[in-house]
């Protein structure tokens, strides 16, 4: 027991010195702060109790559970149901008490009453006691008790001291870490690009961490199946992924990605060692470190929220990393990863971003892990599920092709010489009915005209003087035959000269024909010269093969069209009739159906005429009836199947 009878003892400068002593966690401080008490109150045991509220009852306490005593004990800490029963009341209370004990163990039966003093330990956030020391005390009066109380009371105010202590270092780690993490957001602003950010980081935490290497690595494909591949290396312009180093960088990079948490090599060790550092898989921080006997190598990963983007790897020969800083630059490091996110999703392409950006709102609905094959399989079934149930309109397309109805073929009407075009006669031009289109050169039908006529008169004049003559009934025959001929040719060649000027039998335009350089040039007869359609009356041939014909059924079968020189304008068109006949062509069987525009809307009317020109091609659409996307995108398999399966 240590007297503690006057503040000038030994004792108190002990204790003093014991409690003031930092301590390296509250753990420790706990073990120390209830040595002390026991050795003041010359208690036989002190034992060390956690208190936790039970799970689910808000007003109640979990049952304390033994974290330490003194003096220390083999294996776990025994306590008695009474040593709980006063944790448990004086965590109740929130203050010091003292509770009375039987021992049955003395002679005779009769019993000997001992205390046990309870004091609430309060240690950090939340207010609420978390820890008790109970002390076994021996009987003794009432004013020993008070006294005893009184003094272990005063020494555990010490957890006050330790708590602020404690808060103190946390603050001074924070702001150590504010102002580091403040200088490399700094510099990473400064770079212009991810890359240069990357490594203006590892030449800043080189230097920081006084190592001879840093390695930034980013992690590609987040998730299970991430890996991570190194992107700047310190003091390093160009990273060249096939050196063995690199590639020893990346297998210690992926091990901290694997396991989530810092990697030290080699690993600490003692009774104060981090737990988590001192279990940490090191295999191939072990095989970066063997080159050199005195390497220690640390990795720590880059966190932005609850996803590790990255891992920095640092390697240096002077020693053994300080556990304290490399807190420092962990925590540093939390603070810097999501700047790098940030440099990085400037970097990418905005399809690139978009896509993550989706991946990353995507994830509240259907999970962190494998969200792109996860959001795939949703939009899969959703498109599924909105094939089979929305109906659309289905439509068979089929080359079309503008014709007119009716079109005359302007020839020449006889033998001879393009003599002039009519005024203002041209391909594509609009043409009156009775135009003058072209003329034909008439001196040689004038010239045979003539000649037959004097033929005519001579004929005549021989046949007059053999009918005279009386005697002579067969050059009389002769010379009248002559005259016939004569005339017969004369008519011809006046006819021709009639028919001279060749006119536009309608109105419409001239689709065909550019005789401009033949003028002067010899024709025969029935060459074409013009084709003159009207543009008022066209008809659509359109070429539907034969996988597609038998949808064509009804009484009325609709559709639309659109050219390729305008296929942003449809028009309306009503089919007229199949012709029953199939044609091979371009490879393929296909049926001729004939239709015409539905010009029943004057609007339409009007757009047709001025659009639309004959040999016009484009594609033609007939509506047949409604059906589901997914019946409509499998017909084709369907109906192949179908012949495959039939017998």
């Amino acid at each position: 027991m240590i007297d503690l009878s006057s503040v000038k003892t030994p004792g108190w400068q002990r204790v003093v010195a014991e409690l003031h002593a930092p301590a390296p966690d509250d753990g420790a401080f706990l073990g120390k702060l209830a040595s002390v008490l026991a050795q003041v109150s010359g208690a036989r045991q002190a034992i060390v109790f956690g208190v936790d509220r039970a799970e689910g009852d808000q007003a109640g306490l979990a049952e304390p559970r033994a974290l330490g005593a003194w003096p220390p004990q083999q294996g776990p800490v025994q306590a008695s149901a009474e040593a709980k029963a006063a944790a448990r009341g004086a965590a109740e209370a929130a203050q010091a008490r003292l509770f009375g004990q039987e021992r049955p163990d003395s002679f005779y039966g009769e019993g000997e009453r001992g205390t046990f003093a309870a004091v609430p330990i309060t240690i950090g956030e939340p207010p609420e006691p978390r820890h008790v020391i109970t002390l076994d005390l021996e009987p003794r009066s009432r004013q020993a008790l008070q006294t005893t109380m009184a003094m272990v009371e005063v020494i555990a105010g010490y957890a006050l001291l330790h708590s602020t202590r404690q808060q103190l270092e946390r603050t001074k780690s924070a702001s150590a870490a504010l102002d580091l993490a403040g200088r490399l957001i700094a510099a990473i602003n400064a770079a212009p690009s991810f890359r240069g950010a990357a490594l203006q980081l590892v030449n800043d935490l080189a230097r920081q961490a006084k190592a001879d290497r840093a390695a930034m690595g980013w992690v590609r494909a987040v998730g299970p199946s991430g890996v991570v591949r190194v992107v700047a290396l310190s003091d390093t312009e160009h990273v060249d992924r096939r050196m063995a180093m690199v590639q020893k960088i990346e297998a210690a990079m992926d091990e901290c990605l694997d396991q989530e948490q810092p990697v030290l090599y080699p690993p600490p060790s003692g009774a104060e060692a981090d737990v988590l550092l001192a279990q940490a898989i090191t295999h191939a921080h072990r095989d970066l470190a063997s080159a050199d006997a005195r390497l220690s190598v640390v990795s720590l990963p880059l966190r932005d929220g609850d996803d590790v983007v990255g891992v920095v790897t640092t390697e240096s020969t002077s020693g053994p990393f300080d556990l304290d800083d490399l807190e420092l630059i962990q925590a540093a490091l939390d603070l810097v990863a999501p700047v790098l996110v940030l440099r990085r999703s400037d970097d990418r392409l905005v399809v690139t971003r978009a896509w993550f950006a989706s991946l990353k709102g995507a994830r509240w609905l259907v999970g962190p892990r494998h969200t792109g094959w996860k959001l795939a399989g949703v939009v899969l079934v959703v498109a599924t599920a909105l094939a089979a149930l929305v109906r659309l309109p289905f439509r068979v397309d089929a080359p079309m092709e503008i014709q007119p109805r009716n079109r005359w073929i302007l020839a020449a009407p006889f033998e001879g010489v393009i003599g002039a075009l009519g005024e203002g006669v041209a391909p594509g031009r609009s043409v009156t009915k009775g135009q003058v289109l072209f003329r034909m050169a008439t001196e040689e039908q004038a010239l045979r005209a003539a000649d037959f006529r004097a033929r005519k008169i001579q004929a005549q004049t021989e046949a007059d003087a053999a009918l005279k003559a009386g005697d002579k009934d067969a050059e009389a025959q002769q010379a009248l035959a002559r005259v016939a001929q004569a005339e017969a040719g004369l008519a011809l060649a006046q006819y021709n000269l009639q028919r001279a000027e060749v006119r536009a039998p309608v109105d419409g335009v001239i689709i065909t024909g550019d005789p401009s350089d033949k003028i002067g040039a010899a024709v025969k007869i029935g060459d074409p010269i013009f084709q003159v359609a009207s543009l008022d009356d066209i008809v659509i041939l359109a070429r539907v093969s034969d996988r597609d014909i038998s949808l064509l059924r009804g009484k009325e079968i609709r559709g639309q069209i659109a050219t390729k020189g305008d296929p942003g304008l449809a028009l309306p068109f009503v089919v007229e009739h199949v012709v029953p006949l199939a044609q091979a062509k371009d490879g393929k069987n296909t049926f001729e159906v004939r239709a015409r525009l539905d010009a029943s809307d004057p609007a339409v009317r009007a757009r047709a005429a001025e659009v639309l020109r004959p040999g016009m091609e484009g594609v033609a659409k007939f509506d047949v009836d409604r059906r589901s996307l997914l019946r409509i995108a499998t017909r084709r398999f369907r109906d192949q199947l179908r012949l495959w399966l039939w017998w």
